[in-house]
């Protein structure tokens, strides 16, 4: 099994966990980052850096792209368009804003793309990425060890 099917599946078992900010545990609670961070600890092993804390307007108030250098540095970038299920999309909220959303690529059906995430005031879901999530889209990585950038 790839590093992508392994993330996928291990995604799709943490649907139904309850936001909660800085949280990563599943089953327990998680924001979109403390998802991406419970995957990466069942599919690569521990954490290579500590997230630290951050206040729900982190990326407003500094200006700094810290999700996005986290990715690079982590994570193996890939052209957007070219993500596959089970690798991780990152979001702009606004065209000039810093990114600050992430989510697991589950199902990329043309029209039908799907992802899970960590939903403000709801849960993780699985979710259609519609035209509002498509024009936010930033960047694309897939995990170490699974696949070539580009």
């Amino acid at each position: 099994m790839s590093r992508r099917d392994l993330a996928l599946a291990v995604a799709r078992s943490w649907l139904g966990t309850p936001y909660r900010h800085q949280a990563s545990l599943r089953g327990e609670g998680a924001d979109c980052l403390g998802l991406v961070r419970g995957v990466w600890r069942e599919v690569i092993g521990p954490e290579p850096q500590d997230a630290g804390p951050y206040s729900a307007d982190w990326a407003e108030r500094s200006g700094e792209e810290r999700l996005l250098e986290a990715a690079r540095v982590w994570l193996v970038e890939l052209v957007p368009h070219k993500a596959q299920p089970g690798d991780v999309l990152l979001f702009r909220m606004a065209p000039a804003a810093p990114v600050k959303h992430c989510a697991i690529l589950s199902g990329d059906d043309g029209a039908e793309a799907r992802m899970i995430h960590a939903y403000w005031g709801r849960a993780v879901v699985e979710s259609w990425i519609g035209p509002w999530w498509r024009r936010r889209l930033a960047a694309a990585f897939t995990w170490p060890g699974d696949g070539e950038g580009g």
